[in-house]
């Protein structure tokens, strides 16, 4: 049996990291995508310490240049002629503020990763996805816009999952399967920086919400 592909971007920390393993351990070849070397080979050494049957190709890089992003998915399309998952978990946390006290470049930056780099992804991935029968693009929901102290986050954070919702809808007929759901609160670091002081003994470990999600594809 052909071995399948997962591109996980944002696979250095938190969800995305834990999704990253899980799916090595299920035996999935994962290209694991986020800026931080360093967060990469550690998610590597835990799924080769889980004794993985899937293994990790490790692509350090930011997600907001188009053109290593462009070169990384042709790569992908001469080695494996595709992906059976893309699992899109990267994002930026502003730091939390009042709408009218936002720093422009924590602005700039919510835009560029949470909401551009996703624009400009999908027209990449979708062919890709689209060599599978079954391909899915999967996208993580965290419904913050209109909160308080939440503007730079919860604004971009919507209009990303806005846009997966009208890809959805487009690709019903034609493929690729375009998945959104709502992971359980978590012990991330990103929760940490919203919550600080929240007792994290009652949050889901990211490794366990992994399994969960990755169950009910």
């Amino acid at each position: 049996m052909t071995q399948k592909i997962a591109l996980v971007t944002g696979a250095s920390r938190g969800l995305g990291a834990a999704m990253a393993e899980q799916l090595a351990v299920q035996g999935w070849h994962v290209v694991a995508v986020a800026r931080t070397t360093g967060g990469l080979e550690e998610v590597d050494d835990r799924a080769k310490a889980a004794n993985a049957s899937g293994g990790l190709t490790l692509a350090p890089m930011d997600i907001t240049n188009d053109d290593a992003m462009r070169h990384l998915c042709r790569s992908i399309f001469d080695r494996w002629g595709g992906i059976d998952l893309w699992v899109h978990a990267a994002i930026h946390a502003a730091p939390m503020a009042p709408a009218g006290h936002i720093d422009v470049k924590d602005w700039d930056k919510s835009v560029a990763i949470n909401l551009r780099a996703t624009g400009t992804l999908i027209p990449m991935v979708e062919p890709l996805l689209r060599t599978r029968p079954g391909g899915t693009a999967l996208f993580l929901d965290d419904p913050r816009a209109g909160q308080t102290f939440f503007g730079a986050y919860g604004a971009t954070k919507a209009g990303q999952i806005a846009l997966a919702h009208s890809w959805a809808a487009e690709t019903v007929k034609t493929g690729p399967n375009v998945r959104i759901v709502t992971p359980a609160p978590m012990a991330t670091a990103t929760r940490g920086r919203f919550f600080p002081g929240e007792d994290r003994s009652r949050l889901a470990l990211p490794q366990a919400e992994a399994k969960r999600i990755l169950e009910n594809l």
